[in-house]
């Protein structure tokens, strides 16, 4: 498969809301690869399969350098908390705002290697799961502004 590109506001499929993904196969682990190439060379910690025209519950974060993570089918399964973060998005170049998103949240997904799991997590990383899961179904950040 091609490298995928990032796509940019006002495209319309960043409004999709996504499908689940059914089945872990090489398209999918292919997809997911290259997320994480059009993640790195455009300098994010975190890209949701809408961001480059796949309409799939997918995203993918790195925020603490060589901390890959995999999400697919992702669902929040507690929220508390509030915290204001500074938030940008790669398919809005160029824009920042504060935020407020929940400060503390557990999630239950899948991985690459179709097994489930759950995370608890706080601050940057609650946040950037947050903005993601915004993306995957159709709601950007500037959509709280």
């Amino acid at each position: 498969m091609l490298l995928l590109k990032l796509i940019y506001y006002p495209n319309i499929l960043l409004r999709q809301k996504t499908k689940s993904v059914n089945k872990i196969n090489f398209k999918v682990k292919n997809i997911i690869y290259n997320m994480f190439k059009v993640m790195y060379l455009n300098k994010g910690i975190g890209l949701a399969a809408t961001q480059i025209g796949i309409n799939k519950k997918i995203f993918i974060i790195d925020i603490f350098q060589n901390k890959k993570r995999v999400f697919i089918n992702p669902k929040i399964l507690k929220k508390k908390g509030k915290i204001y973060f500074k938030e940008g998005c790669l398919s809005i170049p160029g824009v920042f705002n504060i935020i407020k998103r929940y400060s503390y949240i557990k999630i239950l997904a899948l991985n690459k290697k179709n097994n489930f799991f759950k995370l608890k997590t706080k601050g940057i990383e609650a946040v950037c799961i947050q903005h993601e899961i915004d993306h995957l179904n159709g709601k950007l950040f500037i959509d709280y502004l």
